[in-house]
């Protein structure tokens, strides 16, 4: 494509790279370069791209109002855009998998066009995601993101195998936590995490099976949540008011503290928690016990961080 620079100079472009090159111009845009990135010799394009054009993916987290603020004070400080996106063309817009705060900063500081990396594959939007370090996720964020790329994989490919794709999803209990957090809005997944990290593996089913399989696993949780959330309440009014009562609760119920060889089903495992949260008895603990389990704890993370 003429006035198209190519690293390394000279080559020869991807018919893909150049029909991409010249959607971006139609679009409003400008291909600046193309070059053969470091690691795997792909094709990239650098681009300024239209912002009314770019859009987050339809998959991925949503946006943190602090940290977005953030980012828009620190640009309007620095009066200068420096960090490109990652985009990949879909349809008539651009989805950018990585760089989404970063667009909507630049939208509201005002800007029309914004730096970009645009990659021709869009396969590739699924894997960044899992890649994504712009801002580290918090256990809902990352949840909710995967189920969503759960949900669209499983509309693309209902027969390919949900194991297929553990690079894009990372860890299966974040696909069980992501159906729960969608459910309920005030969910504290956190408290089930240690456990299902043990026992929720990626199954060998089609994912439109797989999907059946995933929500018998989420009803346990959100049984064993409310059984829980029951513990609570009547522990309050018995004066055991402690923010780590949830935390104390599960740990005295948690079924694998045993399990040194044998590591039991998810389905299993998750049937023995329930099992104890309904036979658990408040009247045997006391609130010495919870905050001294509270203050272990927090040694704890502080040593391991």
């Amino acid at each position: 494509m003429d006035g198209l620079a190519t690293f390394p100079s000279g080559a020869k472009l991807p018919a893909t790279v150049t029909q991409l090159a010249e959607q971006i111009g139609a679009d409003g845009g400008a291909a600046l370069a193309a070059y053969q990135e470091p690691l795997g010799d792909h094709w990239h394009l650098f681009a300024m791209l239209p912002l009314s054009k770019v859009e987050p993916t339809p998959y991925q987290r949503d946006l943190s109002p602090a940290h977005l603020k953030r980012m828009i004070e620190v640009m309007k400080k620095l009066d200068r855009f420096t960090e490109p996106i990652v985009a990949i063309q879909s349809g008539g817009t651009y989805w950018t998998p990585n760089g989404n705060h970063r667009r909507a900063a630049a939208l509201k500081a005002g800007a029309k066009m914004i730096p970009a990396i645009v990659i021709p594959e869009p396969e590739v939007a699924f894997q960044i995601l899992a890649l994504n370090t712009e801002k580290a996720h918090n256990l809902r964020d990352k949840a909710l993101e995967v189920i969503r790329m759960y949900r669209a994989r499983l509309e693309e490919h209902p027969r390919s195998a949900e194991k297929d794709f553990a690079f894009e999803f990372e860890r299966a209990h974040f696909i069980t936590l992501g159906i729960v957090y969608e459910r309920r809005k005030k969910f504290g997944g956190a408290v089930y995490a240690p456990i299902l990290s043990r026992v929720d593996n990626f199954v060998a089913k089609p994912l439109k099976e797989a999907i059946e399989e995933r929500n018998e696993r989420a009803a346990q949780v959100e049984q064993a949540d409310t059984t829980l959330g029951n513990l609570v309440a009547q522990g309050k009014k018995r004066g055991l008011v402690h923010p780590y009562l949830k935390n104390f609760i599960i740990a005295r119920s948690n079924p694998l503290t045993r399990a040194r060889k044998t590591i039991p089903t998810c389905k299993a495992a998750l049937t023995s928690l329930n099992k104890a949260l309904d036979e658990f008895d408040l009247a045997t603990i006391h609130f010495g016990q919870i905050r001294a389990a509270a203050q272990i704890a927090a040694a704890t993370s502080v040593e391991g961080a």
